[in-house]
């Protein structure tokens, strides 16, 4: 009995260790790497995979001349008008009453603002 005893307690003392060096072991090994989203972009792809190739034709055709003398004359209309609202809000007393002026030229801001969009859109 007193062998077994001796063989019990030499064997606790192993086994001891063999557990600390188990769980050193594995606090040394990397923890897992998150899978990334199969939606997100790939950042390493090379420019054009993942999206249009640069210089495509969409980017090439351009506006027709006159149409873009057109779209840059409504953006100098634009900026007179924009520029005669802000003239007219300045001269004004906002608390009191808002005048159909100012409220008519935004109007009509607003009308040719939409009407460069479209054009823009081709």
């Amino acid at each position: 009995m007193s062998q077994s005893r001796r063989q019990w307690f030499s064997a606790i003392p192993g086994a001891l260790g063999f557990l600390a060096f188990a769980d050193f072991a594995m606090a040394q090994r990397p923890s897992a790497q998150p899978m990334p989203s199969p939606n997100a972009p790939n950042e390493h792809a090379p420019a054009g995979l993942d999206r249009p190739p640069i210089g495509s034709s969409a980017d090439k055709r351009g506006l027709d001349p006159q149409l873009e003398l057109q779209i840059k004359n409504d953006v100098e209309q634009l900026f007179v008008l924009a520029s005669d609202l802000k003239k007219q809000v300045e001269s004004t007393d906002l608390n009191s009453v808002l005048s159909l002026g100012i409220v008519s030229k935004a109007k009509q801001i607003e009308k040719l603002a939409k009407h460069i969009r479209e054009h823009a859109k081709g």
